[in-house]
């Protein structure tokens, strides 16, 4: 009877129906994406009555988009090239978005609505020149409507209908570069005002039906032109003198040239300094930027400039917007009591105000950039005015009734480097002083979620509601959790602003733009270079905030300025800021703390000098016992040499600086310019962990990696070859790569790839390298691997000797001594193009590898590090195929569901960062671009922990039903047991 229960149970449990069951992807659940579009640079309101209103911009990213006006969101949006930058950007028809991009060589319109390509038209020229796109009102040849484009310096009137060119007019041949293209909508005539140089004024009029020429004249003016021409009104243009000194008022009614000129200290009382005419665009009117205020001048009918006002700490300045017939309006924004206020006067009555508000804005925003506006019309029917602001740290804003109605943080489009910082740890109990703040926010949200219950939440409660569970889930707390699965990523933009976003749910935790990186008189040109992790406390962890190093330079060159800050990773405060008296070309971490567990670092500048950071004598101390075991390196990729370097001794100098080292060269490597041109550089990550040195082959055969942190990777090609795809034949091209030995320049692999060029893509972990590259002989991109190995420990075959310790692992590696290595390489075909190359990193390094390679279609593909063995055969024996040796074949599979962005796409993807979480199966792994994306993935499966799909319910009912079958089988031998006694 019992044996007959149990079976059936079993039976009953494996084909009943359970409401548990399992997702088909887990697309959300532990990853996130966030769209950008990168600082705006043109931007086009479209508000008809008709359709969503939305405004069209074009940014420094090269992004094309619609947005809406009523949230911000993101309509539609196009990523060009990073060489085709936008040059213009306007509305035609009423229904084509028209942009001009890749120095006036492609002009595309696309639909207003959904964004599609309705045509493209191709804008050859022969001479590089200034870009201009003109779509002239009610200008029409043969019922078509123009589209006048200079670029190239080549004249091109294009239809608006499909793109075609109706006519081309090349001015290459007189060398002029057209600053202004001016429309005579009654006559049918165009205009175009353009220098020659800095001093010769051209004038051309053509017809607009067919482009003939009829009138040109040009003048010479009496001295060199400062920053080109500003129209101010239909045939009148300004510009300043070299010397900044005099205002040149040029006048081209009826295609003739006259102008006269006017000393700025006539008209502007105490006008020391530099002026600069502002590029905005005012009817008869224009803007001068003077000791760091903005004077306002009017051309009067009679050809006289005035004086309109002088605005003290004005930020930025609109485009005039026509308001009504005849009527213009622009606005201008000042600063100041910790708010933006912001005016919108009409261009004819200066003294009346169109609108006049006061604007609270994050000061962590920096100032205004930019400012566009578009005006509607209110219930009462006089004018209302929107005003979309550009901001310092490349974030967007959009103003209306003082108000701001919606925030894009744009300055994400454009992160320049990443690292990660641990959350703090979680303390038991919560402070009264948290809950009294807290008390409002956590009534509010109750109330919500009751009206989410009662089904009586409105759509704007529901988003909340969500947000709310959104922040309160397990993945978005701000404390570690047990598998280290949170994190903070910190980004630095670059608008200098740096960024903490929760790895939870890519929320911005806190945001910090650094005063050392805004642009001041100190520091014109701030850029920020990197970002490195400066304290990490582990046993202070309670009581002490990680920090992390911002360096920084005044200027895109490595002789500029260089300065330091200090930010707390969990509050975002700048702890301290350095304006260093010396350069910076190199930052090397290196591998020592001090007792506060700040890291040291050497800075490198261009005078061949390291500087000692922290500078504390406890620094000094640590670094004297470390010495002579601080080694670097630096590649001069353009004079094709790389040099290994080592302290010597303190800086002798007038002041004595004892955090001050000189170094000497104790090697270099020099490749023949006229046959290698070096193009790319790898190196492992300083941090990576491996957990064994012996990889065990067939037949209980081992092989030992040779494992050095001090190896580069270096690939070279042929100085013809340094250029595009195409560019050469394959008898002229080829690639050498080098892994070369940083501290005694060893060369320890060389291998020539013949007909082959780059771009290369490369990545170096534990003993391998994996590059990527073309081969012109195949017409296909290729991907090789290179690994290593150590020689010297070759007695060491027998698997047994390695388990029972008789080996001699534990003896050192030095650099000094020539290694006995052996390399081994094969090539694979690869179908995509690559951006970017990162292979995944665990905790322990035990788990499989994975590389992740982002593809030209912005996306990231997760390759196993099995497929690019070089160890494959086409047959590999039973013992290969055992150990996990795959069949070799000509290219690298891809396969789709290998895609760890699945159907997403990194816009303008640049770099992908990973990180290894506390458990040891998964690795962390983050991918920047225009867009951001983050996920977690498992290489070899979560084989260290149950998956989130795991059905508990099942295992609880299962282990029930169990031990109930034990029960009852326990009774019925009992029963049948006594029932045998009485026999």
């Amino acid at each position: 009877m019992a044996i007959r229960v149990f079976p059936l149970l079993l039976l009953f449990l494996s084909s009943a129906h359970f409401s548990f069951s399992l997702y088909e992807d887990q697309v959300g659940l532990m990853d996130w994406h966030q769209q950008y579009i990168g600082k705006v640079k043109h931007a086009v309101f479209h508000t008809q009555k008709t359709g969503r209103k939305r405004v069209l911009v074009s940014t420094e990213e090269n992004v094309i988009a619609s947005l809406d006006l009523r949230h911000g969101e993101i309509f539609w949006r196009h990523v060009l090239g990073t060489n085709d930058v936008i040059d213009g950007l306007d509305i035609a028809l009423g229904k084509y978005v028209i942009t001009l991009s890749s120095n006036g060589s492609i002009l595309r319109a696309w639909s207003l609505p959904d964004g599609q390509m309705v045509w493209e038209s191709f804008l050859p020229g022969s001479k590089a020149s200034k870009s201009i796109l003109n779509v002239p009102k009610n200008l029409k040849a043969d019922k078509d409507d123009l589209i006048l484009v200079f670029g190239n310096g080549c004249f091109h009137a294009v239809s608006g209908i499909d793109g075609e060119v109706l006519w081309k007019r090349d001015l290459s041949g007189e060398s002029i570069d057209v600053q202004h293209v001016i429309q005579s909508p009654h006559d049918g005539v165009i205009s175009v005002a353009g220098l020659s140089g800095s001093s010769k004024l051209y004038a051309y009029q053509f017809n607009a039906k067919n482009g003939d020429l009829l009138k040109n004249d040009d003048a010479a003016l009496p001295f060199d032109s400062f920053g080109g021409l500003l129209s101010i009104s239909g045939d009148v243009l300004v510009a300043l003198d070299d010397m900044r000194s005099k205002i040149v008022i040029i006048n081209l009614k009826n295609g003739e040239i006259s102008y006269n000129q006017k000393h700025i200290s006539d008209l502007i009382e105490d006008s020391t300094g530099q002026a600069v005419i502002i590029p905005s665009r005012l009817p008869g009117m224009f803007a001068l930027n003077l000791n760091s205020h903005i004077v306002l001048l009017k051309l009067t009918s009679d050809g006289e400039l005035v004086v309109v006002d002088k605005i003290n700490n004005a930020a930025a300045v609109s485009d005039a917007l026509s308001i009504s017939e005849g009527q213009h309006a622009f606005a201008f924004v000042q600063h100041g009591d910790n708010k933006i206020h912001l005016y919108v006067k009409n261009v004819n009555d200066w003294n009346s105000d169109l609108l006049k508000e006061s604007i609270v804005i994050d000061h962590q925003r920096g100032n205004i950039d930019k400012i566009f506006i578009n005006n509607y019309v209110r219930t009462d029917r006089s004018y209302g005015f929107r005003a979309l602001m550009v901001m310092e740290d490349h974030s967007l804003i959009l103003v209306q009734q003082g108000e701001i109605v919606w925030s894009r943080e744009d300055g994400l489009a454009a992160v320049v480097d990443v690292t990660t910082s641990e959350l703090p740890v979680e303390k038991e109990g919560v402070s009264v002083a948290k809950v009294e703040q807290n008390l409002f926010e956590w009534l509010k949200g109750h109330m919500l979620k009751l009206k989410g219950t009662l089904m009586i939440a409105s759509p704007e409660d529901v988003a909340a509601i969500q947000a709310m569970r959104l922040r309160s889930s397990e993945k978005s707390k701000m404390t570690r959790d047990h598998n280290g699965f949170r994190k903070l990523l910190i980004v630095l933009t670059r608008a200098g602003k740096v960024f903490a976003l929760h790895t939870g749910d890519g929320r911005v935790v806190w945001s910090v733009l650094l005063r050392t990186l805004r642009k001041s008189e100190a520091c014109e040109h701030p850029v920020g270079i990197s970002i490195y992790q400066w304290q990490v406390p582990h046993h202070h962890a309670l009581d002490e905030n990680p920090s992390v190093l911002l360096v920084g330079r005044c200027g895109s060159s490595s002789a500029a300025p260089a300065v330091l800050s200090f930010i707390d990773a969990y509050t975002g405060m700048e702890l301290n800021a350095l304006s260093l008296a010396h350069t910076i070309d190199q930052v090397i971490p290196l591998p020592y703390t001090d007792s506060t567990e700040q890291r040291l670092h050497l800075i490198i500048d261009v005078n061949q000098q390291a500087h000692l950071y922290p500078r504390t004598p406890e620094a000094i101390d640590i670094l004297q016992r470390g010495f002579s075991n601080v080694y670097w390196y630096s590649v001069e990729a353009d004079n094709g040499i790389i040099r290994g370097h080592a302290l010597k001794s303190n800086c002798i100098g007038e002041v004595v600086d004892e955090y001050c080292f000189v170094f000497r060269d104790l090697w270099s490597v020099v490749f023949p310019s006229e046959s290698e041109k070096i193009i790319a550089t790898v190196t492992r990550k300083p941090n990576e962990v491996v957990h064994t040195q012996a990889k065990v082959m067939t037949d209980q055969d081992v092989m030992y990696k040779y494992i050095s942190k001090n190896l580069l990777f270096v690939a070279n090609v042929a100085p013809k070859a340094r250029g595009e795809i195409g560019t050469v034949t394959p008898e002229e091209a080829w690639l050498v790569v080098y892994i070369i030995d940083t501290v005694t320049g060893r060369i320890l692999h060389r291998m020539t790839h013949h007909g082959c060029q780059g771009p290369v893509h490369a990545v170096f972990s534990e003993n391998w390298v994996v590059y990527h590259y073309f081969n012109l002989r195949a017409h296909r991109y290729e991907m090789s691997v290179v690994e290593v190995y150590d020689q010297s420990r070759a007695d060491n075959k027998d698997v047994w000797k390695l388990v029972l310790g008789k080996h001699n692992l534990t003896s050192p590696v030095s650099s000094y001594s020539r290694p006995e290595v052996i390399a081994k390489s094969q090539s694979y075909y690869f179908t995509h193009s690559v951006k970017a190359i990162e292979v995944t990193s665990t905790v322990k390094g035990i788990t499989s590898q994975q590389l992740l390679i982002g593809t030209i279609g912005d996306q990231v593909l997760a390759l196993d590090k099995r497929y690019l063995d070089p160890r494959r055969t086409v047959n590999p024996s039973q013992a290969e195929r055992e150990e996990g040796i795959i069949p070799l074949t000509d290219s690298l599979p891809i396969i789709s569901q290998s895609y760890i962005t699945h159907s997403i796409k990194v816009e303008g993807l640049r770099g992908i960062i990973t990180v290894p979480a506390k458990l040891e199966s998964t690795s962390l792994v983050f991918t920047y671009g225009v867009d951001l994306f983050f996920t977690r993935i498992a290489p070899s499966r979560t084989y260290d922990s149950l998956t989130e799909d795991f059905s508990y319910a099942l295992l609880l009912l299962t282990i029930v039903a169990l031990v109930a079958a034990i029960f009852v089988t326990w009774v019925l031998s009992e029963r049948k047991e006594l029932q045998d006694k009485w026999r």
